[in-house]
């Protein structure tokens, strides 16, 4: 009898492996250069997103990126980009000039400084609230949302705090 329980204990354990994923977490220092050969290699990538600088749309640990090596990034365009070695962020291109990019996370005020040759991905789109359909970042709701959010910039401040402090307490992220 105590053999068959302990095969019982034993199948239920392999059962609960194979249909549990396990996900590994590695430093973005690691990773992200692999990701960008990829992209190199002309493949697209899904990353699932780390932090609050791209708030309040794209949420930490919540949404992912389709992104793909970059070819002609834009103002206005999201990016992936090294703005000091193994040092990588994914926001928003608010200035290009010459071969200097101007930087800023849709939820920072700061920015950030790179080479034009140091941004490394575009972003196709996000997979938003673990949804299955993309919002692509050339869509009609993209450059909407875009828009409006950047033209905010000189009180977007203070709308960060309210949802920060009041919104995400009582309603939850957008």
């Amino acid at each position: 009898m105590n053999e068959e329980v302990s095969v019982n204990n034993i199948e239920n354990t392999a059962d609960k492996i194979k249909t549990e994923p396990k996900e590994i977490q590695f430093p973005n220092a690691l990773l992200i250069p692999e990701i960008v050969k990829f992209m190199d290699e002309g493949h697209t990538v899904t990353l699932r997103l780390k932090g609050f600088s791209m708030r309040p749309f794209l949420e930490n640990n919540r949404d992912k990126a389709l992104m793909k090596k970059a070819t002609h990034p834009q103002v206005g365009d999201p990016v992936l980009a090294e703005i000091s070695d193994r040092h990588y962020v994914l926001h928003r291109i608010i200035k290009i000039e010459g071969n200097q990019v101007t930087l800023r996370g849709d939820g920072n005020i700061a920015t950030e400084q790179c080479r034009l040759q140091d941004v490394k991905g575009e972003i196709i789109g996000f997979y938003r609230k673990n949804r299955e359909k993309l919002d692509r970042t050339d869509g009609r709701k993209w450059k909407i949302y875009s828009w409006v959010w950047t033209q905010l910039f000189p009180i977007r401040r203070y709308l960060l705090g309210a949802y920060r402090r009041l919104w995400i307490p009582c309603f939850g992220p957008i």
